[in-house]
Parts: structure tokens; sequence; C-alpha cells
């Protein structure tokens, strides 16, 4: 029997972390999932909001995911220095050892959780050991180079770094962005104001939270998740229009910039995604935190939002069963069959020609009666050899006659009838070209070659509705259950694989159509 996602030990583990940590907690549990999650990612978070919002309550609460976990919290302001961020300098080492180095004890090179509050308003110095310890999570204390255990750093600001400034490659370095804002549902916030629990309280049984060594053996496992080509492909096209996005914006500041490093990061993320939720491989819900990961400023939110649902629903499966490639030969294959099975010519010949698509002109050599003009309605209802009063109008379309008439044997003729005289009047045509089509019965080779492109691309669709039905079913079962994601998106996953599976289908239907019309003639 399968294993399931809620009884994974990873999965299990996972859930009973996201429950200690979100207890008490009232709208703030998405701010502290993605949290967790790029700390296991070792990754980093930056949270954009007002004073007030919970910022560093994240932070201090993500310490308890973490066995003897330290946290090191720090308001930045444009006076703090190096020594209040990473440690006074030894004066005893500098004096017998002449040696510059810092007691990192209680700071931030010895601490699991790190939160730095307005880390815009860091200085230089604070900035390039910061940078270092981001990049490769190394802090250089005097001459040496120490491997710090920090797991989790989570900036926060209520404010953007200043642009073309010298922050942005610290800035780079935050993978998940994040906005925080007051508590939206007045349920939620009645019930936060008179809550008497102590939000700052440890939540997480000692036995759930995570080890170093527990870390490092997920850290292996992550990089061996496996990533589908629905999951790249939908990456492919997320790039593909944030690039067709930025070709026709104007203004720096409305470019989504995204490097490669970034979406390497991004890929990582997913995999840790997917490992959390105890699964072997990403699967399309995991693409949604991309959101996350790519805008650069607030406003960006909406329209990478929208890319990345329209890359999932249109493209997902889409192109993980090659779909616009079998459409294609499809369609090659029907037009190849209509021009060999139908010979198509030209044929002229003469056509009524109506006025304002309304009126018949009688071609006359007389001027017996005024009128020239006779409706299309009325002369379709005339019938040989059976008189019926007619009306007739000038060029201006003016009634002036009310005569009987009737159609004549001689082609595009009208008979009419005037003072117990009978006069035959041709109506006005044109040439006209008229294609028509002889079916011919095609060539036994040629047929045989057709039924043997039939039978391969009949059996390259079967094959991708097998693909299909082997693992999206129990990819399915669980889209609603990512720890991660919300479940509303799981409907947009839904629809990509349905739409692909009917589509599937209409090819299969045209394939049989145009076998039938080769072989029924």
């Amino acid at each position: 029997m399968p294993t399931t996602l809620t009884n994974t030990p990873v999965r299990k583990k996972t859930e009973q972390l996201l429950n200690g940590l979100c207890s008490g907690l009232y709208e703030r549990e998405q701010s502290i999932k993605l949290a967790l999650l790029s700390a296991v990612a070792g990754e980093s978070i930056f949270l954009l909001g007002p004073p007030g919002v919970g910022k560093s309550l994240i932070a201090r609460r993500l310490k308890y995911a973490f066995r003897d976990g330290t946290s090191f919290e720090y308001l930045m302001s444009k006076f703090s220095t190096p020594d209040e961020i990473f440690g006074p300098v030894s004066i005893k080492k500098l004096k017998e050892e002449d040696r510059y180095e810092r007691q990192t004890k209680n700071y931030l090179p010895s601490a699991n959780i790190v939160f730095l509050d307005e880390i815009w308003k860091a200085g230089p110095a604070i900035q390039n050991a910061l940078l270092t310890i981001l990049n490769e999570k190394i802090y250089r204390n005097g001459g040496e180079d120490y491997k710090v255990d920090i797991r989790g750093i989570i900036t926060a600001s209520n404010e953007l770094p200043p642009g073309n400034s010298s922050l942005d490659p610290i800035w780079d370095r935050f993978l998940i962005r994040l906005e925080m804002g007051n508590i939206r549902q007045f349920k939620n916030f009645l019930n936060m104001i008179t809550d008497t629990k102590d939000v700052y309280e440890d939540d997480v049984p000692e036995d759930v939270k995570l080890t170093v060594n527990e870390l490092e053996a997920w850290s292996k496992e992550i990089d061996a998740i496996e990533v589908p080509a629905e999951v790249l492909n939908t990456i492919q096209v997320v790039k593909i229009k944030i690039e067709e996005h930025n070709a026709r914006s104007a203004g720096a500041d409305r470019l989504i910039d995204v490097h490669d490093r970034r979406w390497k990061k991004i890929v990582r993320l997913l995999r840790t995604s997917a490992f959390l939720n105890g699964r072997s491989k990403v699967d399309l819900m995991d693409c949604f935190l991309m959101v996350h990961c790519l805008w650069s400023q607030p406003q960006q939110t909406d329209k990478i939002r929208e890319i990345v649902t329209e890359a999932i629903r249109r493209h997902g499966y889409t192109m993980a069963v090659n779909l616009q490639m079998i459409k294609r030969e499809t369609q090659d294959f029907e037009e190849d069959v209509d021009r060999e099975i139908r010979v198509r010519h030209t044929v002229t010949e003469e056509q009524l020609q109506p006025i304002k698509d309304e009126y018949y002109e009688l071609v006359k050599e007389d001027d017996k009666f005024d009128g020239v003009l006779l409706s299309v309605k009325q002369f379709n209802q005339l019938q040989l050899d059976t008189p019926q009063v007619t009306n007739f109008y000038d060029r201006e379309f003016n009634l002036v006659n009310r005569l009987k008439a009737q159609k004549s044997s001689q082609l595009f003729t009208v008979e009419v009838f005037y003072n117990s005289e009978r006069y035959a009047y041709p109506l006005r045509t044109r040439k006209a070209e008229r294609t028509e089509v002889i079916t011919k019965k095609p060539h036994h080779i040629v047929q045989q070659h057709w039924d043997e492109r039939h039978q391969r691309l009949m059996a390259y669709i079967t094959q991708q509705e097998e693909k299909i039905h082997s693992h999206a079913p129990d990819e399915l079962n669980h889209l609603q259950d990512n720890l991660f994601v919300h479940k509303d998106h799981s409907e947009v996953v839904t629809r990509n694989l349905e739409e692909v599976r009917e589509a599937l289908e209409q090819l299969k239907l045209r394939l049989e159509k145009v076998q039938y019309a080769y072989t029924n003639i």
C-alpha cells in the first residue's frame, strides 16, 4: 500500500513544528511557514511592513523550531556599529596575542536564528560582513574564517532599500520577500486583542525540534528531490514571460529583475517544500512559491502572481506531454491526407448579382413600366406558370408598380404581365468562381504510410494519457494539503490537467476522423 503524505515521518514532523510555531498567532501562519521553509532550505527571508505587525515575533518563534536554538535580534540604526552586531573586540587577545578578534558569543555569529530589524540602516562595515554570512555562511573573525551555524536569517523593514544603492547585493540575497500588514478579519482582531496567552511561549515539543544532524541529513535528501518536466517547463515559461514584461515596460522601477543565481535558489526552495510535504518530487503547487521570490517592488506582486498562475494553468502538463507538438503533427497529417484525397478545381459560373443584398435588377431594353428592381425575397417565392402579384421598384428603391409575375423556364429570368401581355426580363448576373472538390482513393502504398503514421500518433497519445493517469492521481490527492501553499491554488493545477486530458481526447478523435476519411472512399 503506498505511503500517504499524512503519515510520512518528515511530513508529520513538519506539521507538528508548524502547529507549535503558529499556536496563538492570528493571520501570521503564512509568515511562520515561509520562515521555516526558508530556514530549512538554508535561505533568508525579508519581511516588509509597518511597526507592530509581528515581524520580530516571527523570528523569536522560529528559534523554537531548533533544539538548543539561540537567537540574535537587533534594531539597526545609522549609528549601529559592528561591535553591537558581531561582538566586541577582545582586548585580551589584542594585548597578549596582537590579534584583532571579536568575542562573538551571544552575538550574531553564534546564533541559530537572526533577526535584523530596519536592515537598510546598517552601515558599510556591517553590510560587508553580513553579505559574506548570507553568501557562504562564513564569518571572518580577525584573520580566520569561521563557519556559522545560522539556520535562518530574518530581516525586516518598513521600506525597501534605496534604488541603485550599495544595499542591492544584500537585497538580492533575500530569497523570500513577504509583505505583512495588520490583521484583516475582525474576528481574528478581536481574538488577538483579548487573548492573554504569551505569544513568546515555546509551544514546540522538545522531541519535535530540529537538530543539526537532522538538518544536515535533510539537506542531502532535499538535493535528491526530483524536479519533473512540468515544473521545469513552468519555470521556463515564467522566466520568458518576465523577460517579455521587461521588454514592454518603460522605466527601471517597473523591471522584474531576476538573476540566474535566484532561479537556482528558487529550485532549491521548491525541492525543500516537496521534501517537507513528504514527497519525492516537486509538483505544480510548489511552483506558486515563486510569487514570493520574484518581486523587487510590492506593486509587482500582482503581475508576478498573474504570470505564475497563467504559466501553471496553461503550460504545466501541456508542455510536459508536448501537447503543441502532437497538435502540429496531427494538423500536418490532416492536411497531408486532405491534399491527396481531395482534388480541387475552380469553376466559373453565372450568379445573380444582388443590389444592397435585398434586390435583383431587371435587364430592360424597353420602358413599358417604370419598375427595374424586385426584392430577393419575392423573387425566391415566385413559381413557374403561377403568376403572383409582385412589387417593382425604381432605382431609388421607391415602389412604382405592382404587377403579376412568375419565374421563367429560362435561368435567371422573370416573366412580367403588363397590359395583358407577358414580357420576359433577364436579371442582372455576374461571373463568379466556385471551387469543386473531387474525392479520389489514395494509392495503397500511400495508405499504408498513413496507417503507420496514424498508429504512431495514436500510440504516443495513449502513452501520454497513461503517463498522466499513472502519476497525476497521486498528485491530485494531495494538492490541497500543501503545507506552504493555500489550497485554493489547487483549482489552477486541476484545470490544467483536465484541459490536457480533454485535448488528448480531441486529438484522438481527429486522428480517427482522418483515418476514416481515407479508408472509406
